[in-house]
């Protein structure tokens, strides 16, 4: 499970290390668990609008829910790695961000979900993924959303994830990622 801020290298992440176990020859999947966050905003952009913050999250929160839901169904019957780019923990983020409670069903089903995986988290200072973000040029995050939501990604760290450096090439974040995931307390 990969785990980051926008900008933080989740989605490069998981494909490199994806490639990494084909080229091994072993089998591997990336499932991205979107939120349609992205989306939502572009289309109120358009539209001239912008949807109410609770709206917005519960239209998250169930096509989140939906991709991680079907990601889990995937990876059940996939023999081979399975790395998941974003989860439920994710929206818990934007949710402390953005001052929302956490609600009830969303923590009990991600820490459920999360009880057997290996968890990344892909750390980077707020201004490098602001940086990236814009030098990719399809969205764009302001610096005090970025670092609020790294702030909670580190807290939850405390979970027993592994918390890796993901500035530099994305080899050298693999490296740390076999280091850090084998050094992850049980």
């Amino acid at each position: 499970m990969l785990l980051g801020i926008d900008g933080s290298g989740k989605t490069t992440t998981a494909v490199a290390l994806a490639a990494a176990e084909r080229d091994e020859g072993r089998r591997a999947l990336v499932v991205r668990n979107r939120s349609g966050r992205r989306w939502l905003i572009r289309a109120g952009r358009r539209a001239g609008t912008e949807l109410p913050v609770r709206w917005a999250d519960r239209i998250e929160t169930a096509v989140r829910t939906c991709n991680v839901a079907l990601s889990h169904l995937r990876a059940a019957s996939t023999d081979g790695l399975v790395v998941m780019d974003r989860h439920l923990v994710c929206q818990l983020v934007l949710r402390q961000v953005r001052g929302l409670p956490p609600g009830r069903v969303l923590p009990w089903l991600s820490d459920r979900l999360l009880r057997r995986a290996t968890v990344v988290l892909l750390d980077v200072p707020a201004e490098t993924a602001h940086a990236r973000i814009t030098a990719r040029g399809e969205d764009d995050e302001h610096l005090d959303f970025l670092r609020a939501s790294r702030a909670a990604y580190l807290r939850g760290a405390s979970r027993g994830w592994a918390v890796v450096d993901a500035t530099g090439p994305t080899r050298e974040v693999l490296g740390r990622i076999h280091q850090g995931a084998a050094h992850r307390p049980a």
